[in-house]
């Protein structure tokens, strides 16, 4: 980005130092869902150590914290993980039309027996009772603080140049038999993390062809769905289309 000024306020009181910024802008940026780079090399428990402690400042609802973090290294719970994902993935292979399971079929989506760590986040939905403060009227709430912790891992392991993959092709009964998940425990992510040769200009899914990645201009509205005509949102789509057209010119 050309610059991280705002010309109408200097909130220099409160905002972090230019490249500070910079560097917040760029793992997220930069992030990727990681396949098949991962290294075998082993990431030190100190490292991991911050990675969860990023994880565990993540927002949630109520002040609720309803993660836990199952850390996975036996080579035969990864095995037993990556039985139950060959089964489902086959079985979201045959979903596909034709040409998209042909371009499926050639996709690794997974990491589990490659990475030296993998990671299951999960929700415990009764962690602070029956009735939580700001989760009252949307229940789901819980859930969704448990994957601002997943954000938040990731974004500190890509400015750790540790690489995570996030793996969903499961039947969930089938991760929680291989990791002894309770039933009343809700598997919210497993990952694999770890040391990577490389991470990608671009998404791996969007190098591939599977989706290219859609115009933020055109997600934006203002005060009513679908209104994109209010005076101040035209400036917010210019800035917002300058700063995708910076994006497509310098990666």
């Amino acid at each position: 980005m050309e610059s991280l000024q705002d010309e109408n306020f200097d909130n220099a009181a409160n905002a972090f130092c230019d490249a500070d910024r910079r560097a917040v802008y760029q793992a997220i940026h930069t992030r990727r869902d990681v396949r098949s780079e991962f290294l075998p090399t082993p990431v030190p428990d100190a490292l991991l150590a911050r990675l969860l402690m990023a994880a565990h400042h993540a927002p949630s609802v109520g002040f609720m914290q309803p993660w836990n973090f199952l850390v996975v290294r036996s080579p035969a719970v990864k095995q037993k993980v990556h039985d139950a994902f060959k089964v489902a993935n086959e079985e979201a292979r045959l979903l596909f039309p034709d040409r998209k399971r042909d371009l499926y079929s050639n996709l690794k989506l997974q990491g589990i027996l490659d990475a030296p760590i993998n990671l299951a986040v999960t929700c415990d939905r009764k962690r602070s009772g029956p009735v939580v403060l700001g989760r009252t009227h949307m229940p789901a709430m819980d859930l969704y603080s448990s994957v601002c912790a997943v954000q938040n891992l990731w974004l500190a392991a890509r400015a750790e140049g540790v690489g995570v993959g996030w793996v969903s092709i499961f039947h969930e009964d089938a991760l929680r038999e291989a990791l002894a998940i309770p039933a009343d425990i809700v598997p919210i992510a497993y990952l694999c993390i770890g040391y990577v040769s490389h991470f990608g200009d671009k998404p791996a899914l969007e190098t591939a062809g599977w989706l290219p990645r859609l115009a933020v201009e055109d997600l934006v509205f203002e005060d009513q769905w679908g209104n994109t005509s209010a005076q101040g949102n035209h400036a917010l789509l210019k800035n917002l289309h300058a700063l995708a057209e910076l994006e497509r010119t310098d990666p």
